[in-house]
């Protein structure tokens, strides 16, 4: 019976200690919340200086920013109760996000946005800011690398007569067939097209081949759909 007992004892002040909340200090949550957005900050001018994506959408880098901050405060409450850091976790569990992500770049981003908040929430402050100037620096190095060859969609209408000075201007480029669409005596062509730097006088070369309709260049992602 007292071994039943004293079990009991140690469940119930088990509880008890887990509905305890231990406390934050002001300034902890004031050092807190300003290095989580600074960081933001830092994490939205690198997003800004390495997107190359076709549009440039401001407000998803804004909420890197508050995603940073609000992450830290999550952290922050939650670490004061266990109670309260299961029930956030079940709460949690249930919301569902709808919005697509087109470039796998901005998970990227987000789970650094996310991964910052916890740190800092956490009050591992050197993780927080090494792991951020070490993720910058290889996220542009990575994108500085991409620029020195990037990839362009070309789209060619012309003639059929035309066909021949096309694919002779072509050879002299570096090139993959994407498409190509007969239609009568109309011929559409894309092709991915990879250049060093802003050397686009091919297109005006391309442009000025009698039966040539009309050439386009635009940027590719690699995201195409035949």
């Amino acid at each position: 019976m007292e071994n039943t007992i004293s079990f009991q004892d140690i469940i119930k002040k088990s509880v008890l200690k887990m509905d305890q909340f231990a406390s934050i200090s002001v300034i902890d949550t004031i050092i807190g919340l300003i290095l989580s957005g600074v960081i933001g900050l830092f994490i939205y001018y690198i997003y800004k200086r390495s997107f190359r994506g076709v549009v440039y959408s401001h407000t998803f880098n804004i909420t890197l920013v508050a995603m940073t901050m609000l992450t830290c405060l999550i952290i922050m409450t939650i670490s004061t109760n266990i109670v309260l850091s299961l029930g956030m976790v079940g709460a949690l569990s249930i919301v569902r996000f709808r919005t697509a992500i087109k470039d796998p770049l901005d998970i990227v981003f987000m789970f650094w946005a996310i991964s910052v908040g916890i740190a800092t929430g956490a009050g591992v402050y050197p993780v927080s800011v090494l792991g951020s100037l070490v993720v910058a620096a290889t996220i542009l190095l990575l994108a500085k690398k991409q620029l020195k060859d990037m990839a362009y969609l070309l789209i060619i209408n012309y003639h059929e007569e035309a066909n021949d000075n096309v694919k002779y201007q072509l050879n002299k480029l570096k090139c993959a067939l994407k498409s190509k669409t007969v239609n009568k005596d109309m011929v559409e062509m894309i092709v991915e097209v990879k250049l060093k730097g802003d050397n686009t006088t091919f297109v005006n070369e391309l442009s000025v081949i009698d039966g040539v309709k009309n050439v386009s260049l635009v940027s590719y992602n690699g995201d195409y759909a035949p």
